[in-house]
């Protein structure tokens, strides 16, 4: 069979499979297996365990875990609700400040837990309750925080990244890195629409008239807030100032987080301290699972020389390259709606990679491209996980108002892919400058 053919087949295939109800990971290994069993006969199914171990056999991904029982640390403190009163009470006179406030809350605590949900979760509980008290829309108040939760895969330390990097073989430093400059302009882009949005609503009574503040109460609420920054600052210096490798910063970060979370908010129970570890072993198992049966199934795919032959028809198609990347980033935010991100890089990375170099396109910068795809993909129907997390902290707010409120958002993360089209060195200054270029 023609090897266009058969990785269209395998397309079907892998989207029936995976709407049929099964774990991603499972459902991989079945179309991997399928398809290895009826081309390649018995023999190629011996070589399964293999590629499964031997994808999860790379130091790197130690630091996985440690990410998430830091982000895990964090989450289940206090962390966020005073990371909020703390911007609530310095932005309070700012004009739109209870809604800047909590998108600048949504990107640190993004920076410091790494996860969306969390994200959308933490910040939400406090920041939507506040802003519907006060007097904002519910499309405002609601969309924010389902927005501002999406950061939590861009700004660094970013577990998405780090799948990334392990994927195409990237310096997971340098990914980091290509982040940041993105992820402040795209929170910048956030805060303006939120703005402009709080006005065209008939709120502009509500900017910049919130409750004032006496500076000691502006101080009080720091020094709960100021370590776990300081461990995220840390650990981000020990990784790009030579010190320690990303498992090794990952490590001392996760046990500083879990300290913190001990000694400033008490957490010295058992049982809370097992949350912790239960919950992040749970999502790191989850996670190494997708990994190694998404080994599997790039595998399937190059010996059935599905992946090369994809890359050398379009690597032959005679279209300007950036109508390549205007298929790729359609293809991408297809994908985005449907699956988790992890589940999406792993899959088209091997595909998407050699398109990618072979267009004279920059991986980092494509990775932050793909990121924000993915984050579109957090606030679309019908996966949307940050909408289903907003509903279940108010669920008196409907999904259809909380999706008004988020689409605007997905248009400043298009405008934002536009933007690094047009000025690729955002993504890619930062890294030259403190890495040198490649």
């Amino acid at each position: 069979m023609d090897p266009l053919i058969l990785g269209a087949l395998v397309g079907v295939v892998t989207t029936i499979v995976l709407f049929s109800g099964v774990s991603v990971a499972s459902g991989l290994l079945i179309v991997a297996a399928g398809f290895l069993l009826v081309f390649d006969g018995f023999g190629a199914l011996e070589l399964i365990p293999e590629v499964l171990f031997g994808k999860l056999n790379d130091f790197a991904l130690l630091s996985i875990p440690m990410f998430i029982i830091m982000g895990a640390a964090i989450a289940s403190t206090r962390a966020g609700a005073d990371l909020y009163e703390a911007l609530e009470r310095w932005m309070t006179r700012v004009p739109g400040g209870l809604v800047v406030s909590n998108l600048g809350a949504c990107a640190l605590f993004a920076a410091m837990s790494g996860s969306s949900p969390a994200t959308c979760a933490a910040i939400g509980k406090m920041g939507i309750p506040e802003m519907r008290k006060r007097g904002y829309p519910d499309t405002v108040a609601a969309g924010s925080i389902a927005a501002g939760g999406t950061l939590g895969i861009l700004i660094p330390p970013s577990v998405t990244m780090i799948v990334y990097g392990i994927a195409t073989e990237t310096s997971i430093g340098r990914l980091f890195l290509a982040g940041v400059i993105p992820g402040l302009m795209l929170t910048g882009l956030f805060m303006a629409w939120s703005i402009f949005d709080t006005w065209r609503s008939g709120a502009i009574h509500l900017m910049g008239r919130g409750a004032g503040y006496s500076w000691a109460e502006r101080l009080e609420v720091l020094p709960r807030v100021l370590p776990f920054l300081a461990i995220i600052v840390a650990v981000l210096y020990a990784l790009y100032g030579g010190i320690a490798t990303p498992s090794e910063t990952a490590a001392v970060g996760a046990l500083a987080c879990v300290a913190v979370a001990v000694v400033i908010y008490r957490m010295w129970s058992f049982s809370a301290l097992w949350t912790v570890l239960r919950d992040s072993t749970r999502e790191s198992v989850m996670i190494m699972f997708i990994i190694g049966a998404a080994g599997v199934f790039s595998y399937m795919l190059s010996s059935l020389f599905i992946t090369q032959t994809v890359a050398q028809w379009i690597a032959g198609l005679d279209v300007n390259r950036w109508v390549l990347m205007g298929a790729i980033n359609v293809f991408l935010l297809v994908a985005g709606f449907f699956l988790p991100p992890v589940a999406v890089i792993l899959m088209a990375a091997p595909v998407l990679m050699p398109i990618v170099l072979s267009a004279g396109f920059d991986p980092y910068w494509f990775a932050v491209v793909l990121t924000i795809n993915m984050e579109i993909g957090l606030i679309t129907p019908p996966v949307g996980l940050n909408l289903y997390v907003i509903n279940g902290i108010a669920p008196d707010i409907s999904l259809r108002t909380i999706l008004r409120g988020s689409l605007p958002y997905v248009g400043c993360m298009i405008l934002a892919i536009i933007i690094l089209c047009v000025f690729p060195g955002l993504a890619t200054w930062l890294p030259d400058l403190a890495m040198g270029v490649r």
